[in-house]
């Protein structure tokens, strides 16, 4: 908890015990207005989280183009030298990621090379549970980490929700107590919202009258968030298909918060936004479904960006990929790739320092799966958005310290 924090609640308590009942209960209710307002600046500074569902391989995305283990190990579906993004002297870019490439110039991408965990697992269900609850390799735990971050400071009540959820049916870092909303089917959220799905429904207490209070609750929220007739009509162009869609339901639920005349406000809807691009388990035939991907990931960002501009809130947005699990280094007989460790993310916002971090691909030194060292823990990455982003005790959240990495401008 920081001093400041502590120093509210210190307050709080004190204040209760020499008040009378009225005033007591005045006082308090006056504190916890300081802290839900401190907790609103907070959680203007969104986040959007993007799941590369499947486990993305970040050799052929972020590649080490110069090293000539690269050509060696993956002679069927390797990047030609020629066709690269050339970042450096030695790590380029896919180029299907070539819309990236302004973000970069800008200095508004970072590059987290290197990102797994110790003794990584290569199952699909059980790594990505430990990257939604941000665990150890050995360790169980129910709720996802931003659960545990909205618990231990409130996204305030003049929230739509905490999050907002789209492209899986999966709650993932939010699952089990946060706040959230999942749309089933974005392209009609704007008419129906009979297809959003209440957070952890099943799980929560099984009492008729709690049950209707959530759903109330998530009709509540829903209403606010749905573009109202009339509102501000964003002019940035999405790209076809799902993540696209996801993208726009999104922005459009941001921009909501609207005045009569139509200008944008940034409002407080929501402190989070997770959303899925499928299909990146690509055991056969990589070439060209990881292409295809990487392009509607690129789109998708810079779609993402235009819309956070003309909205105003650029640079109070950090968004971050994620992945279970990256691929095996060498390529399999299929012309693709196997569940492999770590792997490369993406960081970019208005205020994100842009460049490479992290250690590049040390193909010299596979371990005997013939799999990549870890140089970052993903914890580092949420480590950064708890603390430097978010001004959280990440250590409480984590249960465990992770140092920060230097991703934000001062």
């Amino acid at each position: 908890m920081k001093r400041r924090d502590f120093l509210t609640a210190s307050a709080m308590a004190a204040t209760s015990l020499w008040l009378p009942g009225a005033a007591r209960a005045q006082a308090v209710g006056e504190m916890r207005g300081v802290q839900d307002a401190h907790n609103a600046r907070r959680y203007d500074n969104l986040l959007i989280l993007v799941e590369l569902k499947g486990g993305n391989d970040g050799l052929n995305t972020v590649i080490p183009y110069a090293d000539p283990l690269y050509g060696r190990y993956r002679q069927n579906i390797g990047i030609a030298r020629e066709q690269v993004l050339q970042l450096d002297e030695r790590t380029a870019l896919h180029p299907s990621l070539a819309p990236l490439m302004p973000m970069w110039r800008a200095h508004e991408l970072a590059i987290v090379q290197g990102v797994s965990y110790a003794q990584p697992n290569l199952s699909h269900f059980r790594s990505i549970e430990i990257w939604d609850t941000a665990s150890r390799a050995d360790e169980y735990l129910r709720e996802g980490w931003l659960t545990r971050a909205f618990a231990g400071a409130p996204v305030p009540p003049g929230f739509a929700a905490d999050a907002l959820v789209l492209g899986s049916a999966e709650m993932g870092p939010l699952a089990n107590g946060a706040r959230a909303i999942a749309l089933v089917n974005p392209a009609q959220f704007a008419r129906d919202s009979r297809l959003v799905t209440p957070v952890a429904l099943k799980e929560r207490n099984p009492a008729l009258a709690h049950i209707l209070d959530v759903e109330n609750d998530i009709v509540h929220a829903v209403d606010q968030l749905r573009p109202r007739a009339g509102g501000y009509a964003l002019k940035t162009s999405f790209p076809q298909g799902a993540f696209g869609a996801s993208i726009k339901t999104a922005l459009q639920a941001l921009a909501s918060g609207d005045t009569p005349q139509g200008a944008p406000v940034p409002g407080h809807g929501v402190a989070a936004i997770r959303l899925t691009l499928n299909g990146f388990d690509t055991h056969q035939n990589q070439p060209q479904r990881h292409a295809d991907l990487l392009r509607q990931f690129a789109e998708g960002m810079v779609a993402l960006r235009a819309a956070l501009v003309e909205l105003g809130r650029w640079n109070r947005t950090l968004i971050v990929t994620y992945a279970e699990f990256g691929r095996r280094v060498r390529e399999n007989q299929s012309r693709g790739t196997d569940h492999g460790t770590a792997a490369a993310h993406f960081v970019s916002g208005g205020r994100v320092a842009g460049g490479l971090y992290g250690e590049a691909p040390q193909l010299a030194r596979l371990d005997g799966n013939g799999n990549l060292p870890v140089s970052v823990d993903f914890r580092q990455i949420y480590a950064t958005v708890l603390g430097p982003w978010w001004g959280l005790d990440a250590r409480a959240v984590l249960q465990q310290r992770f140092e920060p990495l230097p991703l934000l401008r001062a």
